[in-house]
């Protein structure tokens, strides 16, 4: 025993005499003034552009401001607690958020911390939330396809792996909505989403995530949370924390989506804290660079050249509009940022057709680059003849003489109408998708009255799956090409349907 203590009292001893006491120089700052969500600090000379400062109590701010004689920071946290005179201490770390595996299936706040009370994160790695956009060269052509299962989208607006679409439109037109569906799609692409929640309340976080769990898409998604009780600070930051942790995955070479729901609450929070720090306002009260806040955010977003690994972010940023008037200020900005844009109609979603989107406003500008060549050489036209179909039936309100082409083309319109309206959360597959549109755009539909049209629909794909159940799997093998094969094995099939669907609907016909 006492040789046992002798030996612990030598190690102790050598461990004593080897100790060196590491010196580091932290620059302690003083709060000058606190309010809002806001803090003026001074004494921090030689801190930078949006780095992490650390309060006395705790809490955490970002370095907003670089004046000359004090610098700006929004507080991260409860600033209430928070008094004049407090030290402030720099962190020598530009704000970030860890990245990885680890928060796949996770809910996180903007700063990466877990709110969903399922423990740690296991994270080795952080990046900045701000970084530099890829450059030109780093880049290449948006030409794979991402499906979002909504057959509107990918027949006439196809969004590619690397594209930044917008969707716009007013409160409960069905936004998030279309979002979502696009997520759940993903779940057996290997494509990682990010869903990023700005502003919202906790209750509608929490819906979204019960949903995303039901269809079992959060095994893939990592959900961002800066809801409407969190301070503006927070709100800001999260579109690009979200950013940060789709870019992990990008550099790695694989596919990320990622959802900014809504970019309008986001300028919102930017403009409370740029006039809190008394920046000069601009336009609606919004500080000059507000084009400036969303470009650097979206042009993150991109499909990576081969020689970086072919990875790829696609973004579906959400703007709300207000009585659809796309020709606001941070509406205007964002669609001249992105690649396209999704316009949900509120006159549309009331009368029922869902997702409501204008055929007239909305487009793609990569799209016929990405779609499926299948489903481009089907759908080539339908774009054109539904925004045709549109204008015809608001010319046709106003009389009822019309030629037989043009009530030929209404009826048509109105049979591809019904066969668009898809209800939520139930993404379609692409080769039920190429069998409804075969049967739509060449005419296979115009025996069936308008309102059996969604009957027609449920029960075709039923007599589709059992007739050819290796129909998805052939249109692969086929390179996605429309052969000559492919395109005789579904006419023959929508035949075939449509000769029993005559024969089961004649006697209700005729007792009717």
């Amino acid at each position: 025993m006492a040789e046992l203590t002798s030996e612990l009292t030598k190690g102790l001893l050598e461990q004593i005499a080897s100790f060196e006491r590491e010196l580091k120089a932290v620059e302690v700052g003083t709060v000058e003034e606190v309010g809002d969500g806001i803090a003026r600090v001074a004494g921090l000379d030689h801190i930078r552009a949006s780095e992490l400062v650390q309060f006395e109590n705790g809490v955490m701010g970002m370095v907003f401001n670089l004046e000359a004689d004090n610098v700006g920071v929004i507080i991260m946290g409860d600033y209430t607690e928070i008094r004049e005179g407090d030290e402030v201490r720099g962190t020598d770390r530009v704000i970030s958020v860890p990245v990885g595996e680890g928060l796949v299936g996770r809910v996180v706040d903007a700063l990466g911390r877990p709110i969903d009370g399922k423990g740690p994160i296991r994270s080795a790695e952080y990046l900045p939330v701000e970084q530099m956009a890829p450059g030109v060269i780093d880049r290449r052509n948006v030409d794979r396809p991402l499906q979002t299962g909504i057959r509107a989208i990918d027949a006439m607006f196809a969004i590619g792996r690397g594209q930044r679409e917008l969707i716009i439109g007013d409160r409960q037109t069905g936004k998030t909505a279309i979002a979502l569906d696009a997520i759940i799609n993903q779940k057996d692409e290997n494509v990682i989403s990010i869903y990023v929640a700005i502003g919202q309340k906790r209750a509608q976080v929490a819906r979204v995530v019960a949903t995303l769990e039901e269809h079992g898409a959060m095994d893939s998604t990592i959900v961002v949370v800066a809801s409407a009780s969190d301070p503006a600070a927070l709100q800001y930051i999260a579109p690009y924390s979200g950013t940060a942790m789709g870019e992990y995955f990008m550099a790695k070479g694989g596919d990320a989506l990622i959802v900014y729901d809504d970019l309008s609450k986001h300028a919102w929070a930017y403009r409370q804290v740029s006039l809190l720090m008394r920046r000069p306002p601009g336009r609606e009260a919004y500080p000059g660079d507000v084009f400036y806040l969303h470009s650097r955010l979206l042009e993150r977003s991109a499909q990576m050249s081969t020689e970086r690994g072919g990875g790829s972010l696609t973004a579906l940023p959400i703007i709300e509009t207000l009585l659809g008037d796309v020709s606001a200020y941070v509406p205007t900005n964002v669609i001249s940022i992105t690649d396209g844009q999704i316009f949900l109609e509120t006159d549309l979603f009331y009368a029922g057709v869902r997702p409501a989107i204008n055929t007239g406003i909305s487009v793609s500008r990569v799209g016929g680059d990405a779609q499926r060549p299948i489903l481009r050489k089907i759908a080539g036209r339908l774009k054109l003849d539904m925004a045709q179909f549109r204008s015809l039936a608001a010319f046709a309100q106003f009389g009822s003489d019309l030629d037989k082409g043009t009530q030929q083309q209404l009826d048509r319109g109105m049979r591809l109408q019904e066969l668009l309206k898809q209800p939520q959360y139930q993404p379609t597959p692409l080769g039920d998708q190429v069998a409804l549109l075969v049967a739509g755009t060449r005419g296979k539909l115009d025996h069936v009255p308008v309102a059996q049209v969604k009957d027609w629909e449920e029960r075709f794909l039923i007599f589709f799956h059992t007739n050819q159940p290796d129909f998805e799997q052939i249109v692969v093998a086929a390179d996605y090409k429309l052969t000559d094969e492919i395109d005789k094995v579904l006419v023959e099939t929508i035949d075939a349907f449509n000769e029993t669907w005559a024969r089961t609907t004649e006697p209700a016909a005729a007792q009717a």
